[in-house]
């Protein structure tokens, strides 16, 4: 489920992208280019207030996404929860000790240091 909020986000994204490259800021840009024959349909004004209004909507459906994909986001870290519960030790039961397979390592000290005799 969580791959599925994925693909929307990113097609919202690129949407959201196309949106904001068209719109005309203080006359430049790509929609003299690519938004002629819109504007000649539906007029400049109208273009530029659908443009805005979609930019604001496709924010909004990527905020939205984002928000309710943290829901199917597993908590365990990725992990399936029956492994964790197979894994785990129930509460209150002591744990088993646990073995040490270390090589002890040889002895540093050398021998025994006798005081010299005194004259």
């Amino acid at each position: 489920m969580l791959v599925v909020f994925i693909i929307l986000i990113v097609l919202a994204s690129i949407i959201l992208g196309v949106i904001v490259l068209i719109q005309n800021p203080k006359g430049g840009g790509l929609s003299s280019s690519l938004g002629g024959f819109s504007n000649q349909l539906m007029g400049v004004k109208q273009t530029t207030d659908v443009l805005e209004k979609g930019t604001w909507l496709f924010a909004g459906i990527i905020g939205l996404l984002c928000i309710t994909s943290t829901l199917f986001i597993p908590r365990s870290g990725g992990t399936n929860s029956k492994d964790n519960l197979i894994n785990e030790a129930p509460v209150g039961t002591p744990l088993a000790p646990q073995q040490n397979n270390t090589v002890p390592l040889p002895s540093t000290q050398s021998a025994p240091v006798t005081p010299a005799p005194a004259k």
